[in-house]
C-alpha cells in the first residue's frame, strides 16, 4: 500500500513538473484557475519578455501571454494590469466590453489570449484608469502627458 501512495504522488509531483512555466513566472496549475471570457488552454502561451521582444518588430501581434496580474479595476473589474519585465506595465481590457474580472486583485498570475497593440492613450483615459484604480484626486491630476505603451485586448483570460 506505501508504494502505491509512493508511485501516485511521484506521478503527481512530475505531472506538476513537467507543466512548470518558464522562469518569469510561477507554476499556474488547471487546478486553482479561473476562466473569463473565451474558454484558452494553457498552450502556447509567451512570457511577457518574449511579447516584448516580439513587438519590436510589431505594432500588434495576436498572440497569447502569461504573466503577473498587479492589478484591476477595484470598480468593475474592467481591466487589468500586467507586469512587463522592463518596469511597464500593459494594460488589459476586454474585448467588446464582453467580460469582468475580480476586482482589486494584485499578485495573481494569469494567461491572456487577443491582441497585443502599440498604442498611446490619451491623458483622459489615463486618468480614468487611474481613477478605477482607486488613485487620490492629487494623484489624478498629476497624469498631464499621453503614454505610449503596449495594451491587449483579451478575448479569455486564465486567473490563478
Amino acid at each position: 500500500m506505501k508504494k502505491h501512495a509512493f508511485l501516485v504522488l511521484g506521478i503527481i509531483l512530475l505531472s506538476l513538473y513537467s507543466q512548470a512555466q518558464t522562469n518569469d513566472s510561477p507554476l499556474i496549475s488547471e487546478m486553482s484557475t479561473a476562466y473569463y471570457g473565451k474558454k484558452i488552454t494553457f498552450q502556447n502561451a509567451i512570457s511577457t519578455k518574449d511579447l516584448l521582444a516580439a513587438m519590436q518588430t510589431h505594432d500588434s501581434l495576436v498572440t497569447k501571454v502569461k504573466g503577473e496580474i498587479i492589478a484591476s479595476c477595484k470598480k468593475k473589474g474592467c481591466w487589468m494590469d500586467m507586469q512587463l519585465p522592463d518596469g511597464q506595465t500593459m494594460k488589459i481590457t476586454f474585448k467588446d466590453y464582453a467580460f469582468f474580472v475580480p476586482k482589486g486583485m494584485t499578485k495573481n498570475y494569469g494567461i491572456i489570449e487577443g491582441v497585443a497593440k502599440k498604442e498611446t492613450i490619451s491623458v483622459a483615459m489615463l486618468r480614468h484608469y487611474a481613477q478605477d484604480a482607486g488613485k487620490s484626486k492629487e494623484e489624478i491630476e498629476k497624469i498631464t502627458t499621453p503614454k505610449t505603451t503596449i495594451t491587449f485586448e483579451a478575448i479569455g483570460v486564465i486567473i490563478e
